[in-house]
């Protein structure tokens, strides 16, 4: 009997033990660089978005963070090596719309699980869509564009950077809200479908803010953004419920997660931290020059609005008919 308790309270010990050491290395966190999980290309809206996050994330947390490209299929390559790591809280991910929302609608299988597999931190930014034409476009209006698609259904036709992105789900909304049929012509990429467009050889694109040079160079002209409220980048331009064509809302968003089983008292305080970034003045003129809505908020709120975007566009998958192996 002596030796069974001697071993219930070696037990009770070691786990105590065990224990002080795990909140040790939590309350201590980070003590090495954290590496920034980004699925997609350098260069794009996440990636611009992810760099100018950690430079302010680094600097309060003490430790560098390091963002690892690793693009492909549509987000999902990233994404599933970034589930897959160690929750520990030095492997995190820039969660985005098209794996964390679209995806697990528009593939046939994912190798992750866009819910089950990830803890959300906090919600960071949004970049909505705008309706952008060639600058010697004869449309100068949404309702231009409307009235033409409609005298001559299936003779215009938008680009996007490949089925299921955010412009190709952005036109869909649009073809659905004006009950029109402008056809998809998908590129390999944002790039190619811009170079496109300004040459004149596709009619429109329901494109991100990496537009914006195009259109204060004089190369494309906007005519509407995807939002509820207009941009700050482009005062002048009304949304489409104001143009007329009520109900196409089109962001682009991106976040901070972790996979699943990291620590809850990591997760807070990343959000915590984040937060702080987010309502710097330095983030948020950068945000405003990139045509960015600043988020922020809680674990939870994250999380929820993930869950509602996932809603939403599985309908809008649907009404595209797009699928992908």
């Amino acid at each position: 009997m002596m030796k069974k308790a001697h071993a219930l309270v070696a037990a009770v010990l070691l786990g105590a033990s065990l224990a002080a050491v795990a909140q040790s290395a939590t309350d201590s966190y980070p003590t090495q660089p954290i590496r920034l999980l980004v699925p997609w290309p350098p260069g794009g809206g996440v990636d611009t978005t992810a760099r100018m996050m950690s430079d302010g994330l680094a600097q309060r947390l003490g430790h560098a963070i390091v963002v690892d490209n690793r693009a492909g299929a549509g987000g999902n390559i990233g994404t599933e090596v970034a589930a897959r790591a160690k929750p520990d809280g030095y492997t995190l991910l820039m969660s985005s719309i098209s794996p964390n929302a679209v995806n697990i609608s528009l593939y046939n299988r994912l190798g992750f699980d866009p819910v089950k597999d990830f803890e959300p931190i906090v919600y960071v930014s949004a970049v909505p869509n705008i309706l952008v034409v060639p600058a010697d476009s004869p449309f100068k209006t949404v309702k231009d564009v409307v009235d033409a698609a409609r005298a001559n259904p299936g003779k215009l036709n938008y680009g996007s950077a490949g089925v299921g992105s955010s412009q190709h789900l952005a036109a869909v909304q649009f073809n659905a809200a004006a009950k029109i049929n402008i056809v998809h012509v998908p590129y390999k990429g944002t790039s190619p479908a811009e170079v496109d467009l300004v040459s004149g050889h596709i009619s429109l694109m329901l494109d991100t803010t990496t537009c914006l040079p195009f259109i204060a160079g004089g190369k494309l002209r906007a005519l509407a953004v995807a939002s509820k409220k207009r941009n700050p980048a482009l005062p002048d331009v009304p949304t489409f419920d104001e143009a007329g064509v009520p109900g196409v809302y089109a962001s682009s968003w991106y976040g901070l997660s972790a996979p699943a089983g990291t620590p809850k008292a990591i997760i807070d305080k990343l959000n915590t931290e984040t937060n702080l970034v987010l309502k710097s003045p330095t983030f948020q003129k950068r945000m405003a020059d990139f045509g960015a809505e600043v988020g922020g908020g809680t674990p939870e709120e994250f999380g929820q609005f993930m869950a509602s975007e996932t809603k939403r566009y599985a309908e809008i998958v649907r009404i595209s008919g797009a699928k992908i192996d």
